[in-house]
């Protein structure tokens, strides 16, 4: 049993039946009342995020997982698989595990948390910034940069961005995969 001194960001509890993975938390210590901690927690099974807050000192059931690397292969449907890159055992996991699952490219290195009790994954997680290339970008238009002005581009796993009218089709940029918000332009 932990208690809530012990919570911290990735952390997986068990809470009302269900197996929850911490997104994010607050220490809140009031001038008046006793401290608590705020929480967003995802569930593992169906992905839904839900707010919670436990009060200082109170105990959580810890949910044991180890991280092994594991490499993305291709995705079929709803489902996306992997092949862990020690035993190349190969497992297929569905969306709603995934952070954000429009940003994985074939070859992607992920780290996949897995119960050790039942032996089943838990979680996906991503590297905190992805490389892709640009394969569809409306041009920009001129006299429109007095302001930080945004268009929609296309990248090459299909997922769509927010990017600075400046970039075009062909150039590799960089996105942060915890919001999916375009960070630099990537030179070679």
């Amino acid at each position: 049993m932990a208690s809530t001194s012990d919570i911290k960001n990735g952390l997986c509890i068990k809470y009302n039946n269900d197996i929850y993975k911490i997104i994010e938390f607050l220490h809140v210590k009031p001038g008046k009342g006793p401290a608590f901690v705020r929480t967003k927690l995802r569930s593992l099974t169906n992905g839904k995020v839900l707010d919670n807050t436990f009060s200082a000192g109170h105990k959580i059931e810890e949910v044991r997982v180890e991280n092994h690397k594991f490499q993305y292969l291709y995705p079929e449907g709803d489902e996306f698989h992997f092949m862990n890159t020690e035993t190349f055992e190969q497992i297929s996991l569905n969306k709603n595990i995934l952070d954000s699952p429009g940003l994985l490219k074939e070859g992607e290195s992920v780290m996949v948390s897995i119960n050790t009790e039942t032996d089943l994954p838990l979680s996906v997680d991503m590297p905190a910034s992805v490389v892709l290339e640009v394969t569809y970008a409306e041009p920009g238009i001129k006299g429109n940069t007095a302001t930080n002005a945004t268009k929609s581009a296309t990248v090459e796993t299909g997922a769509t961005v927010n990017v600075p009218l400046f970039i075009n089709e062909g150039d590799k940029i960089k996105i942060d995969t915890t919001s999916g918000n375009y960070m630099e332009r990537v030179k070679e």
